[in-house]
């Protein structure tokens, strides 16, 4: 991928994503000249990422302040967004300023939900450095943090000015983070681009290679596809129809084992085995033909991704699926292919099907 490529997400302000090679120089095209202050939230195990934005930063004539935060989903809490208002607070930030995330998921919902909410919006750029953040997280303007009941339950849309996926970086990114943000390119594979699906097929090492033509493509798909979906249903309030919720596509069951496993899971793992669970429910509901179910397996087997989750679990799983925030009062809710890029909805399933699915990826006998 030799010229970066640009791809718009359509809104209430349009901004758009940027996927490319030694992207940071292009920072200050999305911070206009009257910023003075600019804080970098990172995670504080790649003080790396983020001395190379604070660079940037500084060689457009603004001040970087750095803000470490926890890794992972630890820095998803209100303790954590307190301590970054307070640190706002002392330098004197104002709505002329700006946020920049810098690093996975978490982190980018972290600046998001800061940006936000500091002085009731401040403008907010988002540099993701995993391939979850690229192609989930730091695209669409949802931003959250996580409490003791549930993940992502606090939050605001928020649309960032800019994000820039900066491919190099996940040179330095951990194998097992990198197949792990495969589950969300796989996602929207199912949902929306077969074609990806494809890519990953002809050659999983290929898809997991970071320097490679087959990565960058497929992150260039899935950005495209979230920003297609986000761009017709910003707010999740699309009449009639899916809308943004396709891409919740197997997150009803990740979202439970996250809050089961108290995030020590990994999101991608999760959502993995929550793309298993949902395409045993749909195949027992007569929805999924077999064949697209074990599609489902197949694919993410082979990339090295869990597709099951302990037995014995499911009285857990179902009380966390029941705060899910697709649910609508007691009644489930769950995005189901009725075939390959054929996305619908399940609503309220008969309890039998539910424990029959939780029976197949926990691998349990009747």
């Amino acid at each position: 991928m030799a010229e970066p490529t640009r791809i718009t997400v359509r809104g209430e302000t349009d901004y758009d994503v940027v996927v490319g090679r030694d992207l940071l120089g292009s920072l200050a095209d999305v911070l206009p000249s009257s910023t003075r202050r600019v804080a970098v939230l990172h995670p504080g195990t790649r003080p790396a990422d983020a001395a190379r934005v604070a660079a940037a930063v500084a060689a457009a004539g603004m001040q970087p302040l750095l803000l470490p935060v926890p890794d992972g989903e630890d820095a998803k809490t209100s303790e954590v967004a307190a301590s970054c208002w307070s640190a706002l607070g002392r330098a004197g930030f104002t709505r002329s300023d700006a946020v920049v995330g810098v690093g996975g998921g978490a982190t980018t919902d972290l600046a998001g939900f800061v940006a936000a909410t500091w002085l009731r919006g401040v403008r907010l750029v988002t540099v993701p450095t995993t391939l979850l953040g690229m192609v989930d997280a730091a695209v669409g303007g949802k931003t959250a943090i996580n409490t003791a009941e549930g993940k992502n339950l606090v939050g605001s849309f928020w649309a960032p000015a800019g994000v820039l996926c900066d491919l190099d970086s996940l040179a330095t990114l951990p194998a097992v983070d990198l197949a792990a943000g495969m589950a969300e390119v796989v996602k929207v594979g199912l949902t929306s681009d077969p074609e990806i699906l494809d890519l990953v097929e002809a050659g999983p090492t290929a898809a997991l290679d970071p320097g490679g033509d087959v990565l960058a493509e497929l992150v260039t798909r899935a950005v495209q596809v979230k920003a297609d979906v986000v761009s017709a249903d910003l707010r999740e309030s699309r009449p009639g129809g899916l809308g943004r919720e396709v891409l919740n596509y197997g997150h009803t069951f990740a979202h439970a084992v996250e809050l089961l496993e108290h995030y020590r899971w990994r999101h991608g793992h999760a959502v993995s085995v929550g793309l298993a669970y949902v395409a045993a429910l749909a195949r027992l509901a007569g929805r999924l033909p077999d064949s697209d179910a074990r599609r489902h397996l197949d694919v993410l087997g082979s990339l090295g991704l869990p597709t099951s989750y302990p037995a014995g679990r499911f009285p857990q799983i179902l009380d966390a699926m029941r705060i899910d925030k697709k649910a609508r009062g007691d009644q489930l809710r769950f995005v189901v292919l009725d075939g390959i890029g054929r996305p619908g909805l399940l609503e309220g399933p008969d309890p039998t099907l539910l424990t029959a699915a939780y029976t197949e990826v926990s691998k349990e006998t009747p």
